[in-house]
């Protein structure tokens, strides 16, 4: 882990839950590509209030990151990068895009499904047109459910 305030959060963590000192090494980012978007959605997610995130299967197969796993663990950082809080990955389903429900909507945002769906397609629009894609109806997403599980 090359984010030192990511280590230092994950040892913490580690200190009283030995059970997953062999664990992979979990993934450390801010959530979002904006620092206000990363801000917000940190907020969300200390606050509670976001308990899900949402993934583009073709932006991960694109970027050939893998499909998050149950058990799986990631330290949130701010956007400088100073960790905020580790959660775990408890439920992952491939959904496509027309079958989200609106509890799942209010799980990721706290949003009505219609303003999730409006931010989401704007999000993976920006994320798919580098690869020379464009979000459709009938793309798959994949719907993470996480828990937090420290913070300082």
């Amino acid at each position: 882990m090359n984010n030192a305030s990511a280590r230092n959060m994950w040892g913490d963590y580690l200190d009283t839950h030995l059970q997953y000192a062999f664990v992979h090494e979990p993934k450390v980012a801010p959530l979002g590509t904006t620092e206000k978007e990363a801000e917000d959605q940190l907020k969300l997610v200390l606050s509670g209030k976001k308990r899900a995130l949402t993934h583009s299967l073709v932006g991960l197969q694109s970027r050939n990151e893998p499909l998050p796993r149950i058990g799986d663990f990631r330290v949130l950082t701010d956007w400088n990068g100073k960790a905020r809080c580790i959660i775990r990955t408890v439920a992952v389903r491939l959904v496509p895009w027309f079958a989200v429900r609106s509890s799942y909507a209010r799980m990721d945002t706290n949003e009505s499904l219609e303003d999730w769906k409006e931010s989401y397609w704007e999000y993976f629009t920006r994320e798919l047109e580098p690869h020379g894609r464009v979000p459709r109806e009938s793309m798959i997403v994949v719907c993470e459910v996480f828990e937090k599980v420290f913070e300082r």
